[in-house]
């Protein structure tokens, strides 16, 4: 599909993503932004933003969806693999930047993988 214009759902999302380098839930965009824009643009703008390589998405511990920005992605090839961390007593998310090796798995092709690590992030510790 792709972004072809900038659109205020547009330039209202990307900038919740902008204030703030954490993820953020589907949940929690609808409750930011459902007084400026109907859930199914949310919904339909997120898709095309992640279709466009400008954000990527991964399912947290309760099966929500989250997004964040990608770094170096493109329409034609997501490059922002790597680890999430939910931290279990706040519920914020992080994008980490450490490599995780997906193993060679016999008889099979692995063509996407997540990988969400839970704990206490650095606020909730302290």
């Amino acid at each position: 599909m792709g972004v072809i214009r900038k659109t205020q759902s547009i330039d209202l999302l990307l900038s919740e993503f902008s204030r703030n380098s954490a993820a953020i839930s589907v949940t929690d965009l609808t409750k930011r932004l459902e007084p400026k824009i109907n859930k199914s643009t949310i919904y339909r703008t997120l898709e095309r933003l992640e279709d466009d390589g400008v954000l990527h998405s991964f399912l947290g511990k309760s099966g929500i969806k989250w997004y964040a920005q990608c770094h170096s992605c493109t329409k034609e090839t997501h490059v922002d693999s790597h680890p999430h961390f939910q931290c279990l007593d706040c519920g914020k998310v992080d994008c980490l930047n450490i490599n995780v090796q997906i193993p060679n798995i016999a008889n099979r092709e692995v063509v996407a993988s997540q990988v969400l690590i839970q704990g206490k992030c650095e606020d909730c510790t302290n």
